[in-house]
């Protein structure tokens, strides 16, 4: 019996070891721990740790963008806690496969995950759970162009943080409320929730939401007419990102400082930073993204009259958005198409 408890230590101390690197941004190392660790398990039998090391993996998977591996140690984990009948990690499975489909732009899929996963966090009381669970969901709906809908569910989402004292979690539903009212138009408001959030993040050591708040800042002085503040804003950002390694965050900032060129009507510099971008959009697998700024190239080659270009960027686009089956980006890459 020492053996098995040894080893029990030893998985439940690598375990730590690995959440650390993994709040501190260090997505490999903390996947190279999880990876020992689900040898361990498997070495000792242990059906429970097994599942929740799965999960660890997964987690990591999708903190490196390796979102299919990420599938698949969540599908497995999944599998363990319905085995094993272990209703909250069946829970925690169903949130983290939602969160993943949301990251591929598969809303659909993502939702029905996440219709699954709630009323089993609220049936194990587990607040923490649902609360973040609902704030992806928001997300979502905005990003389908249901912003209203998001601030009905991010407000009482707030209210919901706010009793469990979790402040890191508010700024995060801040910034989700900003996102939805600049999404309306309402810039003003939006900067608002922006600025309520950036306070939070600085007093909790939050870089990557910090970075992610800032960001969010500069887009607000873009559609506001203020396009040499935003770049301002953006290039502290882009070292920011660049010093934390947060690859995603890098091209979707290049991406922006591309956009803000391109309003300045400073065409070269703009496909300079679409470009950048591009190239990490891709290795990232990010067709999102990707989709994002092949139209803004288009757009760019568009108005300087390269229409073969342009063309070529939109048909891309489109080709992205039929593979993920996302129908209201499929609509939106025809009428750039048309518009040609």
């Amino acid at each position: 019996m020492t053996q098995p408890l040894n080893q029990v230590k030893e998985w439940e101390q690598r375990r730590d070891e690995a959440n650390r690197y993994y709040q501190r941004g260090k997505f490999q190392e903390s996947l190279d721990l999880a990876t020992q660790n689900l040898h361990l398990a498997r070495e000792i039998r242990d059906r429970a740790r097994e599942g929740h090391t799965l999960n660890d993996i997964g987690l990591a998977h999708l903190s490196c963008w390796q979102p299919q591996r990420a599938l698949e140690h969540f599908h497995q984990a999944l599998s363990v806690a319905i085995e094993i009948g272990n209703v909250p990690a069946e829970g925690t499975a169903l949130s983290n496969l939602g969160s993943t489909y949301s990251r591929l732009g598969r809303f659909s899929q993502a939702l029905e995950y996440f219709d699954k996963a709630l009323p089993i966090f609220r049936r194990s009381q587990d607040t923490q759970s649902e609360v973040s669970t609902l704030n992806d969901v928001a997300l979502i709906y905005t990003r389908l162009g249901e912003p209203k809908r998001a601030l009905l569910l991010q407000h009482q989402i707030l209210r919901m943080r706010r009793l469990l004292g979790d402040f890191s979690g508010e700024a995060t539903t801040l910034n989700g409320i900003g996102f939805a009212y600049n999404v309306l138009g309402k810039f003003e408001e939006a900067l608002e929730f922006f600025q309520a959030a950036l306070p939070i993040q600085r007093a909790v050591k939050n870089v990557l939401g910090e970075a992610t708040t800032l960001n969010n800042i500069a887009s607000i002085y873009s559609d506001l007419g203020k396009p040499k503040q935003a770049l301002l804003l953006y290039y502290q950002v882009l070292l920011t990102r660049r010093e934390i390694n947060d690859r995603a965050g890098v091209a979707t900032t290049l991406h922006n400082i591309g956009f803000t060129y391109s309003t300045l009507a400073q065409h070269r510099q703009a496909m300079k930073f679409y470009k950048q971008a591009i190239v990490i959009y891709q290795q990232l697998g990010d067709s999102l993204g990707e989709i994002s700024t092949l139209l803004n190239m288009g757009t760019l080659y568009a108005t300087t009259k390269r229409r073969k270009m342009a063309r070529s960027c939109y048909q891309n686009a489109q080709d992205l958005a039929e593979q993920i089956e996302h129908q209201p980006l499929l609509e939106k890459v025809q009428q750039f198409i048309d518009s040609l």
